[in-house]
């Protein structure tokens, strides 16, 4: 069937995806846009680590401020076109990477971000740790490269479990959305504001309180 120029402008609003792709997927699915979206989906997963060498100059800076001003928080999110920086589906995926910051208190974007020092220094304390709980030296190390991987779950970012499904990894999330929209997206740089930060006060669950604003 002949497809029109207005279901593959229909069909890239919905994804962000290329007009190419659209065209393509619109003709596979012989016209259906629900299909379509479906194997953009299917064929955006295959191909979204081939985007990775891809350059991403757009994007948006967003916040997110936590009920009563207590927790600020800036992120810039790159993608590969002000046209998809202006959809919903990526200003959505924005403000979800913002309240995860916001809720987990990350320190890092990734992984590599992470400086080698601070890395030795965590590694010398979970080997203290392995020796003072009386394990045998020759399994510490496995042990410490073990543990050193759930550091990193807990202070970067892109390795932390997504608060609005901890099945899956904000790096994971954000794989998918790239299959989604059909663009490189990365996270840039973040900034977290927490009142009274480094001044004594009371230990509060900030990820239950995040998810409570956001109707979660």
């Amino acid at each position: 069937m002949a497809i029109t120029a207005s279901a593959v402008k229909e069909l890239r609003e919905r994804t962000g995806a290329g007009m190419m792709d659209c065209k393509r997927a619109l003709t596979e699915a012989d016209g259906n846009m629900d299909k379509a979206i479906e194997l953009l989906r299917e064929k955006g997963l295959a191909a979204a680590a081939k985007k990775a060498g891809r350059i991403a100059a757009e994007g948006i800076v967003d916040s997110y401020i936590h009920m009563g001003g207590r927790i600020g928080v800036l992120v810039e999110v790159n993608c590969e076109t002000d046209f998809v920086a202006k959809t919903d589906n990526f200003k959505s995926l924005v403000k979800d990477i913002a309240m995860q910051i916001a809720a987990a208190n990350p320190q890092y974007v990734s992984k590599e971000e992470v400086p080698a020092d601070v890395v030795e220094k965590e590694k010398e304390i979970l080997r203290a740790q392995a020796l003072n709980e009386g394990k045998p030296e020759k399994i510490v190390e496995r042990m410490v490269e073990g543990r050193i991987q759930k550091y990193y779950k807990e202070v970067c970012l892109l390795e932390q479990a997504f608060v609005k499904d901890s099945d899956k990894t904000v790096g994971g999330m954000i794989t998918e959305a790239i299959a989604a929209i059909g663009e490189k997206i990365s996270v840039r740089r973040f900034v977290r504001y927490e009142m009274g930060e480094g001044l004594q006060k009371r230990e509060d669950n900030f990820v239950d309180e995040v998810m409570k604003q956001a109707g979660m």
